[in-house]
């Protein structure tokens, strides 16, 4: 009897040989994941872009502003609700994240999808919420020269999220998700000391009260966090979600990580994918599987959600997508895993 969609991912989480590898594909390749987040904010201007000027500007639940250039992008945040002065903080008024009905939609989508590995979507991590609360420049500046307040604004944001956790949990979820970018191409954005005496409180309250609930904790995160990456494990981060996975080394994340944590990953998407060679493109998704998820578990096959936005035609993904199928349909299971 063939193994559903959430106990192949379950039995890769586990390092525990599913029948091939775990996939997050877009139709028509498989897709073991159904996701959902906190429904919107009740305020309706809340969410909304606007086209101003020709420039793209939105105001998200926690009070920021953001603006993009192009119809289609992220963004990032142009003012922080708290940018201008650390005492707005005083009387600000904090998104209701523990109202349980805004867990309903997801809790009706997981009941829809009990076949698959349903995963709710945290609205951010202490440092990502912080940082667009006070800006980027402006955050990252508070660390050295306002310790004590960061670490107030990171531990009120901890205690919103771990409300949040709870609701994932009642509502159905299998496991939970949060971004939160902690590297440039090149190093971590704080020195390794300073996420570990700052940040690391936080992941461990967060990372703690979902295991505590019975969830695993995935996390996405862009940019060179190799550093790092032994924190995470330790504290129980379950998946690392990759878009550059050739930026840590395929054999330094096997070597150092195999069958400690899983990695979830497309084929690089600013060095390989680029360059449009399908057999380079296919070789490099069978490298990922054969080398990280060769513990019994251990790889997630991806997909990075936006062609647009890294200037690729779709058939390019395709090609990943195709190789994926054809190289995880099964799993050298390691004798130990047996």
């Amino acid at each position: 009897m063939s193994m559903s969609s959430r106990e192949i991912v379950k039995r890769s989480l586990a390092f525990e040989c599913p029948e091939r590898i775990a996939m997050g594909l877009p139709a028509p390749y498989p897709n073991d994941m159904v996701s959902a987040g906190v429904s919107a904010s009740a305020d309706p201007e809340v969410g909304v872009w606007r086209e101003i000027d020709g420039r793209w500007l939105m105001r998200d639940e926690w009070g920021n502003t953001w603006g993009r250039l192009e119809g289609f992008t992220k963004g990032e945040v142009t003012h922080g609700v708290i940018e201008d002065d650390w005492d707005l903080l005083d009387g600000y008024q904090w998104p209701d994240l523990a109202n349980p009905a805004r867990y309903q939609r997801a809790s009706d989508l997981f009941a829809r999808h009990p076949d698959q590995y349903r995963i709710g979507g945290l609205p951010g991590f202490p440092f990502a919420i912080a940082r667009y609360m006070r800006r980027m420049e402006n955050f990252l500046a508070d660390v050295l020269i306002e310790p004590e307040r960061s670490a107030a604004l990171l531990q009120q944001v901890s205690d919103l999220l771990e409300d949040c956790i709870a609701q994932f949990s009642a509502a159905g979820a299998d496991g939970v998700m949060f971004g939160e970018d902690w590297g440039t191409q090149d190093q971590l954005l704080v020195s390794p000391r300073t996420w570990q005496k700052l940040f690391r409180p936080g992941f461990e309250q967060l990372v703690g009260a979902a295991r505590r609930e019975g969830l695993d904790v995935w996390m996405h995160s862009c940019g060179a966090i190799y550093e790092i990456i032994p924190d995470l494990v330790d504290i129980g981060i379950a998946v690392l979600q990759f878009d550059q996975p050739e930026l840590h080394g395929i054999d330094n994340l096997a070597r150092d990580f195999g069958g400690r944590v899983n990695f979830w990953c497309p084929v690089d998407i600013q060095k390989t994918l680029q360059t449009r060679d399908a057999e380079v493109i296919d070789a490099a998704a069978r490298e990922m599987i054969e080398k990280l998820g060769c513990f019994g578990g251990g790889f997630i096959a991806g997909f990075y959600g936006s062609n647009e936005a890294i200037g690729l035609e779709p058939w390019v993904q395709d090609v990943a997508c195709q190789a994926f199928v054809k190289y995880g349909s099964s799993l050298k299971c390691p004798p130990e895993a047996l």
